[in-house]
């Protein structure tokens, strides 16, 4: 789909400087990308090295007593858990804020919004899947769960990539145009751009997560 680019750039009033929302959403969406990316990091962690057909190494040893070598999953857990909360927030947010807005302002980018907000549904039904999966994991996953859970992970970082990269495509130029008086990134996005704040455990240091 192709819009004109009179609809794109009307001309701004005296005053009403255009607040680059554009560069705003990339930068929310690099965040997400590389905090999908620290998940993904993080699941190879806990499943990595398994033998075909094994039980990971939180399996008791032979004398009945856990080996100890993985801490149980409860960080990962949350970790996931957070990280779909930030999307979830980031979704919502565009669907009550900068999706109103420039729909608005731009109704030739309404068939493109209402793609992206079917998108939205197809996401939250993907990050229900991992959080799920995650969060149903036995207490001693073999390789099988360890590959479901990798490759709910792979879908659901496609899913996300495609949506991402069609939206900045799509809407960039036009959120570009909205005036700074729209309101700070968190009213139109649901996050605000910038590095991540807080930090999930890993061996040798920390890595952050994704807050709100």
């Amino acid at each position: 789909m192709t819009h004109g680019t009179t609809c794109m750039h009307p001309p701004e009033k005296p005053g009403h400087r255009p607040a680059a929302y554009g560069r705003q959403l990339i930068e929310i969406h690099d965040r997400l990308r590389a905090e999908l990316d620290r998940l993904m990091a993080a699941v190879d962690r806990e499943f990595g090295g398994l033998p075909e057909g094994s039980a990971t190494p939180d399996e008791p040893a032979p004398g009945g007593e856990p080996t100890g070598r993985y801490a149980p999953r409860r960080e990962l857990r949350a970790y996931c858990l957070g990280f779909c909360a930030a999307v979830t927030r980031h979704h919502t947010g565009e669907d009550g804020g900068a999706f109103v807005a420039l729909a608005e302002r731009f109704p030739g980018l309404r068939p493109v919004l209402a793609e992206l907000a079917a998108d939205h549904v197809l996401v939250a039904d993907a990050l229900t899947r991992v959080a799920g999966l995650l969060d149903d994991l036995p207490a001693a996953p073999d390789r099988a769960t360890a590959r479901r859970v990798r490759a709910d992970l792979a879908g659901l970082a496609a899913l996300l990539e495609s949506h991402f990269s069609y939206e900045e495509r799509k809407l960039t130029a036009a959120l570009d145009a909205l005036p700074a008086r729209d309101g700070p990134a968190r009213r139109l996005f649901g996050l605000d751009p910038g590095p991540p704040a807080g930090t999930i455990p890993a061996r040798g240091g920390t890595q952050s997560v994704t807050d709100s």
